[in-house]
């Protein structure tokens, strides 16, 4: 090649290299910039901070991993590049709401059976026992629940022959509305070989005549001696109940719950719905006793599991029944009947239980509604806290009826108390009748609570209650039933602010199961877990509140329920 050839090949590649940069440009468009992950924007967004404040927002930015990405405010800047927008429609966007106390798989099975939560009286009941029976040919054996025997105003348990009356030919078992009482009619009690020679099982009572025969109500643990005569749930019939039981909660707001009392069994129904990717709701596991604790989890919580869907934590323990039964444990006689109620563990079991799950890093959750059983608790908490201490969290559900002289005893330990502001508004006739006006210094004490420096966390006790947890944001304002009785509140100087009751169903539930650092408010880098509902709950009234609508529901940032 010539000299020129060279000189000039040099000159053309100069010439090329100098081209200007718009012109790279307009052959080349540049890359956009990777997208943000989505935004639901133009809401009225409301949360609390660690504090217990409010934060205001019209903008959530969710991030690709399904967490909080920004808190927007009106005047903020939203991103160009978006995986998805949402207008919100100016609805008002809040946290979802976490059940620190529910029993998922019987919410479920609640939902596939025969409910008699809404009967007024016993003629209801045995009309829709009736129906039930001509419409479901099978299985055999009708199962179901939902009874109150208060709210019937029947002045007794209900009893095998009032059952024989509907249906004397398949085996009947029915749940009293709590779970801490069974009624059986004739054939289900020949099928379990319950007899007038059946001894009390201890923590539980036979109801019985006066001539000793059994009259078909079981109470606690006598309710096993019906229990083991009934056949086992198929496997598919459980993973229904659990579909069931998540749409319902879903519908209502609830996007994360304590489970308490789980069994074995329903862990795996848990496993298999989170291996199909069913699972939606997400799952705090409370094991139904030590056995299925260890079974399950072994040697620990279990980490998180299905993107923190589930998680084994710990275990409950029953201290003694329910009040409606006249299972609680109580210091002094029932006013309405000759019983101090049920006393489920000895001084030395409970602390022996508790030892060792805490010996193993396991949460306890102690279930206790009467003043003797939480005086039990609180002591055994107070000696094994001794040996076991740290960052515990120890847990006493329901915490119903409490000695004044021992609410300050939940400060001094750090204790969690896991309440049910619903319980107050059903209870609170029963409540004086059980025990008399002069004892009820220390009854659904939430307020006090909070003064003696416990930790509130707020639930339902599904299926005992409805999991809709606007009534108890309502019930726990104003301590007016559904029907604003009584006028005031009863005890009003219980009640607790709407900026309380809101923290008992979100931060206060998410620390009370060790989750806190992921779920309970909209705070950037935690999961996206709200709900679009039709009124602000901040400045609702009561009555307005309880009447609050679900529009959707979304699980680390994508929408698992709308209302249709």
């Amino acid at each position: 090649m010539s000299a020129f050839a060279r000189l000039a090949g040099a000159a053309i590649a100069l010439a090329l290299i100098a081209q200007p940069a718009t012109a790279a440009r307009k052959r080349e468009p540049a890359a956009p910039p990777p997208n943000e992950g989505g935004l639901i924007d133009n809401v009225d967004g409301l949360t609390l901070d660690e504090d217990g404040r409010v934060r205001r927002f019209t903008g959530l930015l969710i991030g690709k991993d399904g967490n909080v990405k920004r808190l927007l405010a009106a005047g903020d800047k939203r991103p160009e590049w978006l995986d998805f927008k949402l207008d919100g429609r100016g609805r008002v966007l809040m946290p979802g709401l976490i059940d620190a106390h529910g029993h998922v798989m019987d919410l479920g099975f609640r939902a596939l059976r025969l409910d008699l939560f809404a009967t007024t009286s016993l003629a209801d009941a045995q009309n829709a026992l009736g129906r039930y029976a001509r419409e479901h040919e099978t299985p055999t054996w009708i199962q179901g629940g939902g009874w109150n025997q208060e709210r019937w105003k029947l002045g007794r348990f209900p009893t095998a022959a009032d059952l024989d009356a509907v249906v004397p030919d398949r085996p009947v078992v029915l749940e009293r509305v709590d779970g801490h009482a069974l009624l059986a009619n004739s054939a289900a009690m020949r099928e379990a070989g319950i007899t007038a020679a059946t001894k009390d099982p201890p923590g539980g009572r036979i109801e019985r005549d006066a001539k000793g025969n059994p009259t078909g109500t079981f109470v606690d643990a006598a309710m096993e001696l019906v229990w083991r005569a009934v056949p086992a749930p198929l496997p598919r019939e459980r993973d229904e109940a659990l579909a069931r039981a998540q749409d319902i909660l879903l519908g209502s707001g609830i996007t994360a719950t304590a489970d308490m009392g789980t069994t074995a069994e329903d862990w795996n129904v848990y496993r298999r719905a989170g291996d199909a990717g069913r699972l939606r709701v997400r799952l705090l596991s409370y094991a139904k006793g030590i056995e299925p604790l260890l079974a399950v989890a072994g040697t620990g919580k279990t980490p998180w599991l299905y993107g923190d869907r589930l998680r084994m934590v710990g275990v409950k323990l029953y201290a003694d029944g329910a009040l409606g039964s006249r299972g609680a444990w109580l210091k002094h006689p029932y006013s309405d009947a000759a019983t101090r109620g049920l006393q489920f563990l000895d001084d030395t079991k409970i602390r022996n239980l508790m030892s060792r799950a805490a010996m193993d890093g396991f949460q306890v959750a102690v279930h206790a509604i009467g003043d003797a059983a939480n005086a039990q608790a609180l002591g055994a908490i107070e000696e094994v806290a001794e040996t076991y201490k740290g960052d515990r969290r120890w847990r006493i559900e329901h915490a119903q009826i409490v000695d004044p002289a021992d609410l300050p005893r939940f400060g001094r330990t750090g204790i969690i108390a896991s309440m049910q502001p619903v319980h107050e508004t059903s209870d609170w006739q029963m409540a004086g009748t059980r025990l008399g006006e002069g004892r009820l210094g220390g009854a659904y004490a939430w307020a006090t609570m909070i003064k003696a420096g416990a930790r509130l966390a707020f639930g339902s006790d599904y299926p005992v209650e409805s999991p809709n947890p606007f009534p108890g944001l309502a019930a726990a304002i104003s301590r007016e039933d559904a029907e604003g009785q009584p006028p005031g509140g009863w005890r009003p100087q219980e009640k607790v602010t709407i900026e309380q009751a809101l923290a008992g169903f979100t931060t206060g539930a998410a620390y009370a199961g060790f989750a806190e650092d992921r779920l309970g408010s909209l705070t950037p880098g935690k999961r996206a877990d709200f709900i679009l509902v039709d009124r602000n709950p901040l400045t609702a009234a009561p009555r307005e509140l309880r009447a609050t609508q679900v529009y959707e529901t979304w699980v680390g940032g994508q929408r698992v329920w709308i209302r249709k």
